[in-house]
């Protein structure tokens, strides 16, 4: 993708252009069908299908360049509940590019075909640097005719806009994509302020924060509420409702100034995360994540040495920094401890608060759509 969060390019050309707010383009627009509560969204239940014991559910990137969070959340989130098998795919044979990450996917869309001809059950479309990839296209294409229910992630829905999928049904995406998602596919009611919207085998989810629900809602489609609930409990998410306020993010003239700051300051923080075989991707996409969109340093996967390091629930990631090599760290996390993996961001946003102000935390909250009212109320 781009050296600097999307909202960083977002906020330089609002304020270039002298725009209005993101709250004042995704004005009212008429929408092709009714929308539905919040509060009623479920993923229907799993019907077994090919006489599978379980469902397969692929999560799929474009190797030039995913969104870490989208790809990664999803994975771990659905490996770990135990109720499917999870597959990382890639377009193409080769590393994935996860910035600032880098895994060895367990199959290219060619190789998954090859050993899953009937296709999946589930596919997950996470925001990739090219949304209109034609081999993603087809692929996702291919495996929604064949009775795939497609998971878009953040705005993995324009992925799948561009693949047609969206066509006449209920949609979502990230809070900041909403009026250009309205002007580019008008046969779509996109809809705002929930951080998920299911509708047949069409799910799509709200920023990067709503991956974790609405996999879990994943989870209870197929193994019950139960099982949700036991998983919800262990990452200390507290509900996976679709409930979600999206009009409580927007760019202000400070987050312009900002981030016309931070493009002409660069990144000036070399930060290490170290892995280790068994480091939980959870809590390593929502840090590296949330120190990114700081804008105020770059992250870096730091190993012990250069093999790749298998992660608790499986990917193989490639590290990014090597530790006694190369040029040091300006500083290092600590590895993580027993804080549950979906609270890390919390505990990320503290820390990011303290070394670097107010400022960078709100680009934070704003880039993984994290409603976070934090120990400072200007956050949002």
């Amino acid at each position: 993708m781009t050296a600097f969060p999307r909202l960083v390019l977002i906020a330089l050309a609002s304020l270039a252009f002298c725009g209005p707010s993101f709250a004042q383009d995704g004005a009212a627009v008429a929408a092709p069908s009714a929308a539905t509560s919040p509060d009623a969204e479920k993923i229907a239940p799993y019907v077994a299908r090919f006489g599978r014991a379980r469902p397969v559910i692929a999560v799929v990137g474009e190797n030039a360049g995913t969104v870490m969070s989208d790809y990664v959340l999803p994975y771990g989130v659905l490996a770990q509940s135990g109720v499917a098998e999870v597959v990382s795919v890639a377009t193409q044979p080769g590393l994935l590019l996860l910035p600032p990450l880098k895994i060895a996917p367990g199959a290219s869309v060619a190789e998954f075909d090859q050993r899953y001809p009937d296709g999946a059950d589930y596919v997950v479309v996470p925001a990739v640097k090219h949304a209109d990839d034609p081999a993603l296209l087809a692929w996702i294409g291919t495996q929604a005719a064949r009775g795939a229910t497609m998971v878009g992630i953040c705005n993995g829905s324009i992925v799948l806009a561009n693949a047609g999928l969206t066509r006449g049904h209920r949609a979502t995406g990230h809070w900041s994509t909403h009026a250009a998602r309205i002007k580019r596919f008008p046969d779509t009611a996109w809809l705002k302020n929930t951080r998920y919207v299911a509708d047949g085998k069409l799910v799509t989810s709200a920023g990067i924060s709503a991956a974790i629900p609405t996999s879990l809602a994943l989870v209870e489609a197929i193994g019950g509420s139960e099982r949700a609930q036991a998983l919800a409990t262990r990452l200390g998410v507290a509900n996976w409702s679709a409930a979600h306020d999206s009009d409580a993010f927007r760019i202000t003239f400070g987050d312009r100034m900002t981030a016309l700051t931070s493009y002409f300051m660069r990144p000036s923080d070399d930060i290490g995360i170290p892995v280790a075989d068994g480091v939980d991707e959870l809590a390593l996409a929502l840090s590296a994540d949330a120190y990114t969109a700081t804008l105020r340093g770059r992250v870096h996967a730091l190993a012990q040495s250069g093999a790749q390091v298998t992660t608790r629930s499986g990917l193989m990631l490639v590290p990014g920094a090597i530790a006694g090599q190369g040029k040091p760290m300006d500083w290092i996390l600590p590895a993580f401890d027993a804080t549950p993996s979906a609270q890390v961001l919390d505990k990320a946003l503290g820390e990011i608060t303290a070394r670097y102000g107010a400022a960078a935390a709100r680009f934070v909250v704003l880039e993984t759509e994290y409603p976070w009212q934090g120990d400072n109320a200007t956050i949002r």
